[in-house]
């Protein structure tokens, strides 16, 4: 099944948190601070695989989770490192963030791996914390949390000619008569489903590669017969063959199916539509009107684009368009890549920014603290439901202006304060 779309969640791993611990040993009273560092989390890592072709191996599983990494432990031992998760994707995969649209990373290259999403940074355990002032530090830094995002993977073959025109032109026997490819042919409408590579190999040193999607119909951009989502995959190659009936031989019409296809092309991207067309005028083994084919000519080479004439199923003229195409390759530069946008500036852009203190008050009068800075330091501090944890704690946020919040918010006295779940009575 060929699948080029799919919305997933890609998250890489927390960092382990640093220990809180002090040497506990025969013969040593009080002992100092032995508490080791925690972990970094494991990386999300992309890996372009030469031998996938579609994104059907991501449509069941929709998240994607790195390890996290290990607390650290008492006797200054480390937390082990999680372990990265590497995704395998098709070459020509675009990762898109889901709500801002941008282009994170364009995986465009064969063996190509790039690290998306760090893992999180393992805490400090409360041997770093020692000084000449506090030699018994009773907290520990808390490990980071690893980023997380839903992102939009897009296939994009990668190829160097692409193969558009209406159903049943030709194309399928066209790639299957040039390259290795085997398409499935027929004399009924729609017997490409999804879009294939073909490599044409001319003699050593010069090959190129030739996509070949579904026939396109009027209305294409628009997802008529599913054209916008086969359209994509032509985005990035070098050149056209727009192959035409020039026979007419199930009562078309050559040049007006020639004018609704660049039409097509058009409306979907202004790009596309100005592409160097190689137009293959095919099966003029039917064709018994010549006056027919010159009239087709004259028109396309009003547009500057080359007209050849060809009968794919007799392998007349092909050729001579094989080794043009060869020829305008080396010269017809590949487009600009859009720009990637770092993941992390997307993150920070999504990110709800929160007032330093929220002071809200419930039904039994009692006063809850959230907040910028009360969740920075739950978040960089390991926090332990101790007496002592939760004094340093206290000691902590009074210093960054929590006290000052509270006598704003008219906290007296006697009032019941929860921080984190924990509950107090303030007294000034």
């Amino acid at each position: 099944m060929f699948i080029d779309e799919v919305v997933i969640t890609v998250k890489a791993g927390d960092g382990g948190d640093g220990a809180a611990s002090f040497r506990r040993e025969k013969y040593i009273q009080f002992g100092g601070p032995d508490g080791g560092d925690g972990g970094n989390g494991g990386s999300i890592v992309f890996q372009t695989d030469n031998n996938l072709n579609t994104l059907v191996d991501f449509r069941f599983k929709k998240v994607f989770k790195a390890t996290n990494g290990e607390n650290g432990a008492h006797k200054n031992r480390f937390g082990k490192k999680g372990e990265d998760l590497i995704i395998k994707i098709p070459v020509g995969t675009q990762i898109r963030d889901v709500e801002t649209g941008k282009l994170l990373l364009d995986m465009k290259d064969e063996n190509m791996q790039k690290v998306f999403l760090k893992g999180g940074i393992g805490g400090m355990g409360n041997v770093n914390f020692k000084t000449a002032t506090n030699r018994t530090p009773k907290l520990a830094r808390r490990g980071k949390d690893g980023a997380e995002i839903k992102i939009k993977l897009e296939l994009k073959l990668l190829a160097d000619i692409a193969l558009v025109g209406y159903p049943s032109v030709g194309k399928s026997s066209l790639i299957n008569k040039v390259s290795a490819t085997k398409s499935k042919v027929g004399n009924y409408h729609f017997t490409t489903l999804e879009p294939k590579l073909g490599v044409v190999r001319l003699e050593e040193g010069k090959s190129f590669v030739i996509a070949d999607i579904p026939g396109l119909i009027e209305g294409a951009h628009q997802g008529v017969g599913l054209g916008d989502k086969f359209l994509r995959h032509i985005e990035r190659c070098k050149m056209i063959y727009h192959i035409v009936d020039v026979s007419e031989s199930e009562g078309r019409d050559a040049i007006k199916d020639y004018e609704a296809i660049n039409n097509e092309l058009k409306a979907f991207s202004a790009k596309l539509a100005q592409k160097k067309q190689l137009v293959l005028a095919n099966k003029m083994d039917l064709l018994y009107d010549m006056e027919k084919y010159e009239c087709f000519k004259s028109h396309v080479e009003k547009s500057d684009n080359l007209v050849f004439p060809v009968s794919v199923i007799l392998n007349d003229g092909l050729k001579e368009v094989l080794y043009k195409s060869n020829e305008m390759l080396q010269i017809i530069e590949r487009e600009p890549l859009e720009a990637e946008t770092d993941v992390m500036d997307v993150l920070k852009e999504i990110k709800i920014t929160k007032e330093d203190f929220e002071i809200t008050q419930d039904d039994n009068g009692t006063y809850e603290i959230d907040g910028r800075i009360v969740q920075e330091v739950l978040d960089k501090y390991v926090i332990n439901m101790t007496e002592d944890s939760i004094i340093n704690f206290l000691h902590m946020m009074k210093n960054l202006g929590m006290e000052e919040a509270m006598k704003e918010m008219g906290i007296k006295n006697g009032d019941t304060v929860r921080i984190a779940e924990v509950e107090f009575e303030y007294v000034e």
